[in-house]
């Protein structure tokens, strides 16, 4: 046999294996169902014209022979608030899909919900309907929508009030004159898109209560992103910015909480008191201040990407009965700087980028009272002048977490009563920072210090026992 006559013998039954295919056989059972990996899609809460996350879920074949879907759509229609995409298309409705046995597909959702003309969270409804061999199976599709205040690029030029009802959201910026005043009652709740942010010439008056606080975040609703930061921009209040108030406010989850500097050159100093708040999971800072004037008191500043607090080329400051912790996951990134920062001098650059050192900056006051400085690295507080100059601080009565090779705190008489490196042991790391009740921070505070500040945050009397308790919450109880 010649060897060509040996390939082409050999070719043949190749071939015909091949060339057949198994039988697509179809179940046509009409007690065949489909298989579904959930029953209802939910959607938490969104605001009205703001898209939600996509969502999924799988239909299955559980059978032994190929399934067709003969229809599937949107019940709701071209009038339906949801999108679907089933098996990488997107439509209103599919015709003739096959699934191989025990395969399956998915489907993808997403819905933007209209205006609906209320204070109120609504319910929305609707479903995907599946008909397979004459059955109806359907996926109910579940949301609920908020109404909101939609800012963007707004400029205020005048006095405003905004009072509590909707959320307001600020889709990229929101301006306040400098002649102009923007104040924010009780209850409201402030909602920033990604990267948004707030600029203040004027002033900021927020006046939330302990039964109604105000409150700053993104405007992601999901509960995926309750901790996540760095989902908006930041709270700026400029060198021209004056009288500026924050009271029982929670700022979350953003890129800087509050940013308030004044050029070297401006010779201006922009002032914030800041009382009975909470900011925390900044991918930044917490609260950067350059030649400003800011107070606080029952302050909590938590979790950031880089410090808590951040004093930079002078000021005048004073905090007491605060609690500046920093525990950032290293899963968001590497932090580098400690839970607070004192520093007289700091880098910018030019217009053509070239770098530009301000140093020998002046502080006024930086004064810390009956308060927590510390956090998951082995040294929380940095205190540095450029040409080593004496700067103008002082600690007393508070718990610290210092390396003493780095500052010599002991040899340091602006630095008193300090408990160094004890863990504080705050029991709801990384929300509120409250005391377990064997904190060494219990009843470690100086009574006329806490004169100034009666109750903490909570509302607690700090008045009422032996000694106070160092930071912005006073222990309650066993």
């Amino acid at each position: 046999m010649g060897i060509h006559r040996f390939f082409l013998v050999a070719m043949v039954p190749a071939a015909l294996v091949f060339s057949c295919q198994p039988e697509r056989n179809f179940i046509e059972d009409k007690e065949a169902r489909l298989e579904f990996t959930i029953d209802t899609l939910f959607f938490d809460t969104v605001f009205t014209t703001i898209g939600t996350v996509t969502e999924s879920f799988r239909v299955k074949n559980p059978h032994n022979h190929f399934i067709r879907i003969d229809d599937i759509r949107l019940a709701g229609g071209a009038f339906s608030v949801f999108r679907i995409n089933v098996d990488g298309e997107s439509g209103l409705r599919f015709s003739d899909l096959e699934i191989a046995p025990h395969d399956s597909m998915y489907v993808f959702v997403e819905a933007t919900l209209d205006p609906n003309g209320s204070d109120d969270i609504l319910r929305i409804q609707d479903s995907i309907v599946f008909l397979v061999n004459g059955n109806l199976q359907d996926i109910d599709l579940v949301a609920w929508g908020q109404d909101v205040h939609m800012i963007g690029g707004v400029e205020i030029d005048q006095p405003t009030i905004w009072p509590a009802g909707k959320p307001y959201l600020i889709i990229d910026y929101l301006y306040v004159d400098s002649l102009a005043s923007l104040t924010i009652d009780p209850g409201v709740k402030v909602h920033l898109h990604k990267d948004a942010m707030i600029w203040v010439d004027g002033s900021l008056q927020v006046n939330g209560t302990v039964e109604e606080p105000v409150w700053f975040g993104g405007d992601r609703l999901e509960e995926f992103y309750d901790h996540i930061p760095g989902q908006w921009g930041l709270i700026y209040l400029s060198g021209s910015s004056h009288s500026n108030r924050i009271s029982h406010t929670e700022i979350q989850n953003g890129t800087i909480g509050v940013l308030i500097s004044a050029t070297p050159e401006s010779g201006l100093m922009p002032d914030l008191e800041i009382s009975n708040s909470i900011i925390n999971r900044m991918s930044s800072s917490g609260i950067y201040a350059l030649n400003a004037a800011v107070s606080g008191t029952n302050l909590v500043v938590g979790d950031c990407g880089g410090s808590c607090l951040a004093l930079i080329h002078g000021g005048d400051y004073d905090f007491t009965h605060c609690t500046f912790a920093n525990y950032w996951p290293s899963g968001f990134s590497n932090r580098q700087l400690p839970a607070l920062v004192l520093t007289d001098y700091f880098v910018t650059y030019d217009e053509d980028n070239k770098p530009v050192l301000y140093k020998d900056g002046i502080f006024e006051n930086a004064a810390f009272r009956n308060t927590i400085i510390y956090g998951s690295h082995s040294m929380e507080l940095l205190i540095d002048s450029y040409n080593n100059l004496q700067l103008n601080y002082l600690f007393d009565h508070c718990l610290t977490r210092i390396h003493e090779d780095s500052l010599r705190y002991l040899e340091d008489p602006l630095f008193s009563n300090i408990i160094n490196n004890e863990n504080p042991l705050f029991d709801s790391i990384p929300v509120v920072y409250e005391l377990d009740t064997l904190s060494p921070a219990i009843d470690a505070g100086l009574p006329a210090h806490a004169v100034e500040v009666p109750f903490d945050l909570n509302g607690n009397s700090r008045l009422d026992d032996d000694a106070p308790d160092l930071g912005a919450y006073e222990r309650i109880g066993e």
